[in-house]
């Protein structure tokens, strides 16, 4: 009961160890959203014109680009032109390489010696 009690401790309380948590999934955060802006445009550059394509407008691409980045295997169906699935293959790569970090950053913040 009392390594429950000194967890709870931990994560109540607010010191630099905090801020650097919070600083490293804000930057993430701020990324993540960088790139399903990026994303997004470059799936409309490249998709609304193929024939076959679901992505015609901004909002659909915006849609398309975020859902791939926060489900990584969705029942969207997949772009159509080459280029449009290297752009699908790098969103899927960075949400795995974001969770993955995001994990080992929080997971770092119990383990630290430092608290």
């Amino acid at each position: 009961m009392g390594a429950i009690r000194d967890e709870w401790r931990l994560i109540t309380s607010y010191g630099d160890h905090h801020r650097r948590l919070l600083g490293r999934l804000g930057l993430v955060l701020v990324l993540t959203v960088i790139i399903d802006v990026i994303g997004a445009v470059a799936m409309f550059m490249l998709e609304r014109h193929s024939a076959g394509s679901q992505v015609r407008t901004i909002g659909q691409a915006l849609f398309f680009s975020s859902v791939q980045l926060l489900t990584v295997s969705s029942q969207i169906p997949n772009p159509v032109t080459p280029a449009g699935r290297v752009v699908d293959l790098l969103l899927e790569i960075w949400a795995v390489v974001v969770v993955a970090g995001s994990a080992g950053a929080i997971a770092s913040f119990f383990q630290s010696n430092d608290r």
